[in-house]
């Protein structure tokens, strides 16, 4: 009886155990089926807005593609995430699978783009951060008044370029930046993708060479790929005319220290005091923003607390010329393109700006299909005796895919 009753046991068990097993395995099918029955069946959204998706369930591969009628599919991802954005409104058939020998799924759904409700604009939206680096126009474009903090100063800066209002703002000297969006993500479209305007002009006696007063900004973008509203995604330089030369130098960075109340002024002709602020880069060199007849307020920012502050980037080879040869009077030529405040905002093209030129740190090119966030600094470290630093200034901005909106009469 013993052996018997030990092989009932033992083989009830193993059957016990199938069962299990079985019963485990179909439970772990439904869930997977009911996980990926998350991704429904139908979106509807906005264009140029963002739909986000992502598996829960984890496969060898992944492939989301999107289904085009009488044109070749095209393979949007192969990840287990999907950012959906479009700038055409119309009906988009797309396909999900998991490439998975255990868990194999496949998913079709539709997403219709639609008009939004409220017209976008073509203007920027908010700025996000004002950090000008010293300069004569710091502390007045825009005023700093007493008491002042960085968020008043940020919403200063918004009042000057935000909408039509193109007022002129400062980022001072070299590496001074803003950063700034639109009401929605600008899409990457064939040709330019937005302009930027600035003060630039060709002087009269030769405005053929294209010089006079090109204070070339440098511009850097952001894609919110992780979707949480915050400027905190990587930052891509648009390589302008100047970013492969030999000349321009890369991972450059500068410190700007508060000027010493208790020093005594180093007067030279113009310039009330030509040590005013010193710097030191990162090349070992060293000089200052002298302080000048015509601007007699302080050339700090006056809201920051630090007694030193620091800017990092590509830093372009300077463009002055003095041809006076005495001090007297300076030309600063244009470059050719892809900076701003470099050509008169009459110029259109050369201060419009393709995201497609979006480089990474290694100078390679990225593919973007659209940004949330433009960056302006100031490209050059240069200083032009009594007209002083070389600074950029921004009036505003435009999204070149918006129709304009016309002010009334």
């Amino acid at each position: 009886m013993l052996p018997t009753i030990s092989f009932i046991m033992k083989y009830s068990l193993i059957l016990f155990v199938i069962v299990l097993t079985v019963l485990g395995f179909t439970s772990c099918c439904e869930d997977i089926q009911m996980v990926n029955l998350g991704i429904e069946s139908e979106y509807y959204l906005s264009r140029m807005t963002k739909l986000e998706l992502k598996s829960s369930f984890t496969g060898c591969e992944y492939r989301w593609t999107l289904h085009c009628k009488n044109e070749i599919d095209s393979l949007m991802s192969t990840s287990d995430r999907l950012l959906f954005i479009a700038a055409e409104e119309g009906t988009y058939d797309i396909s999900f699978d998991i490439i998975d020998d255990f868990t194999p799924y496949h998913h079709d759904f539709r997403v219709t783009v639609m008009h939004e409700e409220v017209e976008y604009s073509p203007y920027i939206s908010e700025v996000i951060e004002y950090n000008p680096a010293p300069g004569q126009f710091i502390n007045e474009m825009p005023q700093y008044e007493d008491g002042d903090t960085n968020a008043d100063m940020v919403r200063k800066a918004q009042e000057c370029i935000g909408g039509q209002n193109n007022v002129m703002i400062s980022l001072g000297a070299y590496g001074g930046y803003v950063t700034f969006r639109f009401d929605h993500t600008v899409m990457n479209l064939p040709g330019y993708d937005f302009l930027i305007t600035g003060n630039a002009f060709y002087e009269l006696n030769n405005p053929e060479k294209k010089g006079g007063s090109a204070e070339p900004g440098i511009v850097f973008v952001s894609y919110d790929e992780n979707c949480n509203g915050i400027a905190d995604d990587k930052w891509y330089e648009l390589a302008g005319s100047e970013y492969y030369k030999p000349e321009t130098l890369h991972g450059y960075s500068i410190t700007y220290y508060r000027p010493d109340i208790d020093k005594k002024p180093s007067p030279d002709g113009f310039l009330t005091d030509a040590t005013y602020i010193p710097w030191i880069d990162s090349l070992g060199k060293t000089g200052y923003v002298a302080k000048n007849s015509f601007h007699t307020q302080d050339y700090y920012p006056k809201w920051y607390s630090g007694e030193s502050v620091s800017f990092c980037g590509t830093c372009l080879a300077q463009n002055a010329e003095d041809t006076s040869g005495i001090g007297r009077y300076y030309v600063l030529y244009s470059y050719d393109w892809g900076y701003v405040d470099n050509h008169p905002n009459e110029y259109e093209e050369l201060n419009s700006f393709d995201i497609s030129w979006a480089v990474d740190e290694d100078g390679n090119y990225v593919n973007l299909p659209a940004i949330d966030y433009v960056r302006v600094m100031t490209g050059i470290n240069q200083y032009c005796g009594w007209i002083g630093e070389t600074s950029t200034e921004i009036s505003g901005a435009r999204d070149l895919h918006i129709p304009e909106t016309k002010l009334p009469d």
